[in-house]
């Protein structure tokens, strides 16, 4: 841990230095940019997979999620040559649902969330002058498993594999007796794994974004693109979850039989839209968000002038955050919900256009109070079609929040035409200005101006040509997801036009593309700052990022702050050189960005790759039942993590260490200090949320199935095995609580440690066990309703987290074993204690719950 002493001392050293600007140290020693080129340098050749540099891995996730949206995009293709006339048949129904199934799920899953995701990861760095997010192989870690799942699930469309329920897969059209075979089950178990693989990116962001800024950027200094990451990111947290325990429910349904969507057994359908929408509605905005933080980085740069408004602007962002939490509903008008709920919900869809709106209008005030006149660059050309298309999808928004008008357009192609003018208005385009914008941060070369004026007159008017009459066959009655129609209907001229559209869009794609294979080029542009930007992404850059890492005193230093890239690449700002002869960046404090400590990272590895590649072969395996091989594959990727997490924790032998103008870092903390800390808190979130998702499903399905509840606590089990599962939860977290005491001194040994966590995650087994049995015993079984289905989930939750924590501790037994744990180099302990605290808390609320929610009511 740090001492307040030194704490204080170093703050005061910070805060003693000059805020406008840093003294000038003089020339820094030779070959300290020599060695930092050596550590930070890009593995080549057949080891490059092993790469974690954030621009690698970044520029490879936004390659495979464009990869995606192109082939999605042909799949649409397919679709609409097939509605463009009517009695087409040139696919067949069942085909076309496999294509419609695929596109939107890989639209959705595979495109739209992992292209921001990659967008952090590879600009969050740069923005803020850090050498690298605090968890590199994580990063990398979670691409390689999107890449290998993404590609699996996406095959399955050309081997009569692909689900056939849509991309939201309501049942009970995907249950076991209408969905046959494995179609459904390679979307429930491929989406989920790909879900966690975006949870463990977000959780990169949100550490990586408060704890490594630049010293001196303070939060209301943070760019907004770092703004809208970080919503991005608490948003997957929250979300996810919920549609994560969704798949769960009904893969465990098609698996196992417990009844958790079919009336017979007492379940309902609409849990599965409550919960696939309490993630799907918010996804929106997870996916404009950040757009919309790009849109704001772009447009200040554009009219040379600071954005205007820009508290407005992060107020805004945080309300459209909240608001989408309340909005699921907006999705099930037509579903019987009573009017009450119908008042509320419509009036939140109507309110989340206000904080839109306030972006929209801070953009057109900085394009307004430019300096200069707009020159129609790709970036802005495709940010003018951003505010057009988005404020149409916005105001059609609008007209659906509206109840009586939603009951009529529901369900048509109105809804469909509102879909694509909201997402690629709010998303795609701003995605093709960052292509453009961002290029020569990772291109030796700019992209073309003509070809990329091409590509966005083509995107932009065949999208309009294509999805505007959509509304107009929406208000004529053509309703979604129909394979064909009949002549006399009158659509087939509409369709003949949105099918034209269709393909003007892909020949403005097929430009940019080509502009890519022409002009980009990994590696360093000639010019640093093209646009003359002023934000720290356009600093001087290499493998190791900057040469230093820059005092910040304003939002935006390259122009307030003369002369502050020619400093950064003499060295003269902040760890100028690799102390430790490793990789390493500062770590900040999450709201005044004051230096703590330097964050020792790992480098190159196959471990990564190897785990991601078993994780993914591992739930691909379940999918088809090749059960012994899963297994397989699981130990391998255990196996492939405990050797990635080796060298993580690093121990405190190398420091502390000088990283300029008087200011002495630690290099190992421990603690709330540590981003390991502050990585198991956003878990802790994760968690709570998919628990409090299982509260939800819970009640709901009581009120709507009252009578599988027992009355009065009758057939509930014995409270003795209750108060027996407590003991044992209770004395796992006393367990691990005491192991801090007894860790022995430096360079020691001693088996107290050992016997505490081994005997800890022992009792936190039983204490999973223990509820199990007694609902044995009380003769529940989940395949007879939903509430014994209900009940059994509550252990089986926890257990899972009990599983996760027999593996930390395994790993952390290990590490006692060869000398690597004591009372001061404790980290890997320390957040295993962590886990368990939180399934303790979890065990013990799902205890009370299950135990004394019926007694109470009854």
């Amino acid at each position: 841990m740090l001492d307040r002493t030194t704490d204080e001392d170093r703050i005061r050293a910070f805060g003693a230095l000059p805020q406008k600007g840093l003294p000038n140290p003089g020339p820094r020693p030779e070959g300290e940019e020599e060695e930092l080129l050596k550590i930070w340098a890009t593995p080549t050749g057949w080891r490059l997979p092993t790469a974690v540099n954030n621009t690698v891995i970044g520029i490879l996730y936004i390659g495979a999620a464009f990869v995606f949206f192109v082939l999605a995009g042909i799949l649409a293709l397919v679709m609409r040559t097939q509605l463009a006339v009517p009695n087409n048949d040139l696919l067949t129904q069942d085909l076309y649902n496999q294509l419609f199934t695929t596109h939107g799920t890989t639209m959705m899953f595979l495109f739209a969330i992992p292209s921001m995701e990659a967008l952090g990861v590879m600009l969050l760095p740069q923005m803020l002058a850090a050498r690298d997010l605090p968890f590199p192989r994580l990063s990398a870690f979670a691409i390689w498993a999107y890449v290998v799942g993404g590609a699996v699930f996406f095959t399955t469309v050309f081997y009569d594999l692909a689900p056939r329920g849509g991309w939201f897969m309501y049942p009970p059209n995907t249950l076991k007796e209408f969905a046959p075979g494995d179609n459904a089950d390679f979307w429930l178990l491929g989406i989920g794994f790909i879900e966690i693989s975006a949870i463990a990116g977000a959780i990169e962001i949100i550490v990586g974004t408060l704890r490594t800024r630049p010293p001196g950027m303070s939060l209301d200094k943070l760019p907004i693109f770092g703004w809208a990451m970080l919503i991005f990111a608490g948003m997957i947290m929250v979300a996810f979850p919920a549609v994560i325990l969704a798949t769960m429910l009904l893969e465990i349904e098609r698996s196992f039989g417990w009844p958790f969507f079919s009336p017979e057994g007492g379940g309902d359908p609409l849990l599965w839209q409550h919960l696939f929408w309490f993630f799907g509605h918010p996804e929106v905005y997870i996916m404009f968000l950040p757009a919309a933080g790009l849109v704001s980085m772009m447009i200040p740069t554009i009219a040379q002038t600071k954005l205007v408004g820009y508290r407005l602007v992060v107020l805004a962002l945080i309300a459209t955050g909240f608001f989408s939490f309340g909005l699921w509903v907006h999705h099930m008008y037509a579903t019987g919900i009573p009017g009450l709920s119908l008042a509320f919900f419509s009036a939140a869809s109507a309110a989340v256009a206000i904080p839109s709106g306030i972006q929209v209008f801070s953009w057109l005030a900085t394009l307004a109070k430019g300096r200069r006149r707009i020159r129609f660059t790709p970036p802005a050309l495709f940010l003018l079609g951003t505010v057009f298309i988005f404020v149409l999808g916005g105001l059609t928004g609008v007209m659906v929040a509206m109840v009586p008008f939603d009951l009529q357009a529901h369900d048509t192609y109105f809804i469909t035409a509102h879909m694509h003018y909201v997402m690629i208005g709010g998303m795609v385009f701003p995605l093709f200005a960052t292509f453009y914008y961002w290029a020569p941060m990772v291109s030796s070369r700019l992209l073309s101006e003509r070809l990329g004026q091409v590509a966005f007159w083509l995107m932009f008017i065949g999208f309009n040509v294509s999805f505007f009459p959509m509304h107009i066959t929406g208000l004529l009655g053509m309703p979604r997801r129909v394979w064909t129609y009949p002549d006399e209907v009158g659509w087939g001229g509409y369709n003949m036009v949105s099918t034209i559209g269709a393909y003007i869009i892909a020949a403005g794609v097929a430009v940019f593309i080509w502009d890519l294979i022409k002009n980009f080029r990994v590696g360093n542009a000639e010019e640093d700052n093209p646009w003359n930007a002023g934000t720290l992404e356009f600093l001087p850059q290499d493998d190791y990022s900057t040469r230093s890492i820059p005092h910040v005193t304003t939002r935006d230093p390259l122009w307030d702050q003369p002369g502050l890239a020619e400093e950064v690449k003499a060295g003269h700002h902040y760890l100028p050189n690799a102390p430790t002869g490793g990789r390493e960046t500062i770590v900040t404090s999450a709201i005044h960005a004051v230096p703590q400590y330097v964050i020792q990272m790992p480098g190159p590895s196959w471990t990564h790759v190897i785990a991601a590649v078993a994780t993914a072969a591992t739930f691909l395996l379940l999918t088809v039942k090749v059960v012994t091989l899963a297994m397989i594959c699981a130990v391998v990727a255990v196996a492939a993590m405990f050797f990635w997490l080796w060298d993580v924790d690093r121990g405190p032998d190398k420091g502390p260490v000088e990283i300029g103008h008087g200011i002495e870092l630690p290099v190992y903390v421990t603690g709330p200090v540590a981003h390991g800390w502050w990585a198991m808190m956003v878990l802790y979130l994760v968690g709570g949320s998919l628990y409090l998702s299982y509260l939800f499903s819970y009640l709901y399905m009581w009120t709507v199935s009252p009578e599988t509840w027992p009355q009065g606590g009758a057939g509930l089990a014995n409270l003795g095995w209750p108060l027996l599962s407590a003991l044992c939860l209770i004395g796992s977290a006393a367990a691990f609580y005491f192991t801090k005491r007894v860790l022995p001194e430096r360079g020691r040994i001693n088996l107290a440690p050992a016997l505490l966590m081994g005997g800890g995650a022992l009792l936190a087994c039983a204490g999973v066990a223990a509820e199990i049995w007694g609902h044995v015993q009380a003769g529940l079984r989940p395949t007879q309703s939903v509430y014994d289905a209900m009940v059994y989930l509550s252990p089986v939750l926890t257990g899972q987290i009990v599983v996760a924590i027999c593996f930390m501790t395994l790993f952390v037994l290990l590490r006692h074993a060869r000398g690597k744990l004591d009372n001061v180099r404790y980290a890997n302990y320390e957040n295993t204690a962590l886990l368990v605290y939180f399934a303790v808390g979890q065990g013990l609320l799902g205890l009370l719950f299950i135990h004394g929610f019926p007694r109470m009511v009854g």
